[in-house]
């Protein structure tokens, strides 16, 4: 479950629920294409709003139809298509 949010200053969050309950929000790093599918880097915030160990998440991400609704941000099971997404990820960040 996730919620996008964007404050004043332009910067794009998502509340990340995870399995064990907590919420984490996020800063949107980009998102991406990797092998015909869209992904989402975000980078997990502590309760300070930083990020100190610089880890960054991969999710699949699915726009939905609805305008008003927000997009679907899937956990990735398969370690061959997180692979994937990583690679694209790494060539984003090359390229920047």
């Amino acid at each position: 479950m996730s919620d996008i949010s964007d404050d004043d200053d332009e910067e794009l969050t998502v509340d990340m629920e995870l399995d064990d309950g907590r919420t984490v929000t996020c800063d949107v790093i980009t998102t991406f294409e990797a092998d015909g599918r869209e992904y989402i880097a975000l980078q997990p915030l502590d309760e300070n709003g930083t990020n100190e160990d610089g880890s960054v998440w991969i999710y699949r991400f699915i726009e939905n139809e609805d305008p008003d609704s927000d997009p679907d941000i899937v956990y990735i099971e398969s370690e061959e298509e997180y692979k994937k997404a990583g690679e694209a990820f790494n060539r984003f960040l090359d390229s920047t």
